[in-house]
Parts: C-alpha cells; structure tokens; sequence
C-alpha cells in the first residue's frame, strides 16, 4: 500500500521584446484602471514592461492588489465610475495551467474549479450589480486567456454580478515593452523535448514542419533566434515545465526497481490519476525527461520538458512591416 502526494510546479513566462500601441477605448471619459497581477522573477520583465506601457497611457496603474480577491477589496475601497473606465489586469497565463493570478492572497492558482470553490466559501464575494459603471469592460492580459471561454465566464461570474458588464481575452500571446514599440499580440507555435536531451536543430525543425504544415517560414533558423530581429521576424524562446511526484511505501522492498526511461513511462500509464495529470498538459509523455530518487521508503519521480514557444508577431496585412494595433473588440478578443 502506498500514499501519493502530488506535486506539480509549472513556470511560463514570456519576456517582452516589441510592440505597437493598443487601442484603449478613448472615447471613453473616464481613466483606464490597470491592475498588475504580478511580479517579475528572474530576467523575465513581463509585469515591469506591461505597468511602464500602461503609465504611458494615462491609466492608473494598481500593484498593491494581485489576487483577484485583493482586486475586488481594491475596487470596493476606491473605485467610482465617475473618475475610472475599463478595468485591464495583466497577470502570466500559458495553454497549460491557465491564469498565473491567485483566488486570493493565500489561495489557489485560478481555474475553472478554484474559483468556483472560492466564491463557495466566500473566499471571493463578487461586486455587486450596478457597481461598476454601465459600460466597462473587464481587459484580461494573459497569453492564450481567450481560448478558455470556460474560464472567462468563471472570472466573469466571480468578479460581478452584473450580467451587462462584458470581459474580454485574447488568444493570442500578448508582448509587452521593447524593440518596436509597446505592446503587440503574436501566434505562438509549440515544440517540445526531454530537457537536456535535444535531438537539435534540424530534427525539431522537421518536428514542426509536420505539425504546421501551413506555416511557409524556415524553421531551422527561427529556432535558433532568440529575439525578433526586424519588426514582424518570428522568433523562439524557451522554458521548462517540471512535474514532481512522491509516493510513499510500508517498505522499501515494495519500491519498483525501473531499470530505463520506458520502464517509468510504462509505471506511470498504469496509475490513471497519474496519466490523467500528463494528458492535461497536452504534451506528449515521452517529451519528458523521466528521473526518480529513492530515500528511505519514499520514491520521488520527477519530470521534465523543455518547450519551445516560436513567436509570430501579428501584422498589419495591408503593410506587412507594420504591427496589428491591439484593439480591444470582438475581432481579436473573446468576449464573454
């Protein structure tokens, strides 16, 4: 008999290198209210990039409150319609965990399941109707957001009650500060490999090419660009999603004695909570490197793929030098 206990560290993080202007709604009156969700960690500048683009727009700028619970704390102390407009919240979010913002200070990462047992619990108490002025809109600046409408309906649900208040996210990545300009929306395009066992260049080339077949560009080479080199150039930056497990045994001898990668690959598809947790990230298993550990009567099974994220950067299609200006609408939004 064993005990499992579960662990998964996930880190996603997009460093900002262009941009252009986003369209923030200027018939508007009132100011753009922008809540940073977030910190830098590392040489990642996300969040620094997003808040000194969002202080050249005029917007007031929120860093003290990250939770979504602190956001609604925040808005109840100060917020009046008179005085602010759309609410924009930038927090990290990636196709494989979701939002990177928290339920509350000390709470869950958010998802579908988190928010609904938060506002269960009274951990998040929505505002109430007629709070927020009649025509603002809720701006979520988070990678990938817009393909989870399922989410985007839980936030929206958790945030207000006011069925008249619409949120919007984008399924593109957004990139904040840098070479070009401010802040530009960009395709992303996904390969993966065990970290520190890459097969190079020319075979992950191959990889996806046969995956996008539609996309006319050299592959080779993109990968091996780091930053974008002239406006519109695709580009590739990578990073590592780790996976953690440890099971605890009644006796060392019970431990499984894998003698290969495939031995614990094989392990890990018999237990179907285990197998379920791989498939949700939508990454092959055999992309991971797979190493264990054995300490006293505990096993520890760890993890690891390297993703590459190539970068296409959204242009205008009339003049393709030029980037798509980020309008918040329903044509490169998803609105709920």
């Amino acid at each position: 008999m064993k005990t499992i206990y579960f662990i998964v560290f996930l880190c996603c993080s997009v460093s900002a290198f262009a941009g252009t202007e986003t369209a923030l709604n200027k018939s508007k009156k009132q100011q753009p209210l922008v809540f940073i969700a977030g910190f830098d960690e590392g040489d990642n500048t996300y969040y620094s990039n997003a808040k000194n683009y969002f202080n050249n727009q005029y917007c007031q700028v929120v860093e003290e409150a990250q939770s979504l619970s602190e956001i609604l704390h925040w808005l109840r102390l100060h917020y009046d319609a008179n005085v602010y407009g759309d609410i924009h919240i930038v927090s990290h979010s990636n196709p494989w965990r979701g939002l990177s913002m928290k339920t509350s200070t000390n709470g869950e990462r958010i998802t579908s399941e988190t928010l609904q047992v938060a506002i269960k619990n009274s951990e998040i108490i929505p505002l109430v109707s007629n709070f927020l002025g009649k025509d603002t809109n809720i701006v979520f600046h988070s990678c990938g957001l817009g393909t989870n409408k399922n989410l985007l309906k839980n936030l929206k649900t958790a945030f207000t009650a006011d069925q008249n208040i619409h949120v919007f996210a984008s399924e593109f990545f957004n990139v904040f500060g840098g070479k070009y300009a401010g802040h530009y929306l960009a395709k992303t395009y996904y390969g993966y490999y065990p970290t520190a066992h890459s097969p190079g260049p020319r075979a992950l080339a191959k990889e996806f090419k046969k995956n996008y077949p539609n996309v006319q560009t050299d592959w080779e080479t993109v990968l091996k660009t780091r930053a974008e080199q002239l406006p519109g150039e695709m580009y590739t930056y990578r990073f590592n999603i780790p996976v953690e497990w440890e099971f605890e045994f009644e006796a060392k001898e019970d431990i499984p004695n894998f003698k290969n990668k495939q031995e614990i690959i094989d392990w890990i598809s018999e237990d179907e909570n285990l197998l379920n947790t791989i498939k949700a990230f939508n990454i092959p298993i055999e992309k991971f490197r797979w190493l264990t550990k054995i300490r006293g009567n505990t096993l520890t099974i760890k993890g690891k793929t390297t993703v590459l994220c190539v970068m296409q950067p959204i242009m205008k299609s009339e003049v393709s030098s030029e980037y798509l200006p980020v309008v918040v609408n329903e044509n490169s939004y998803t609105k709920v």
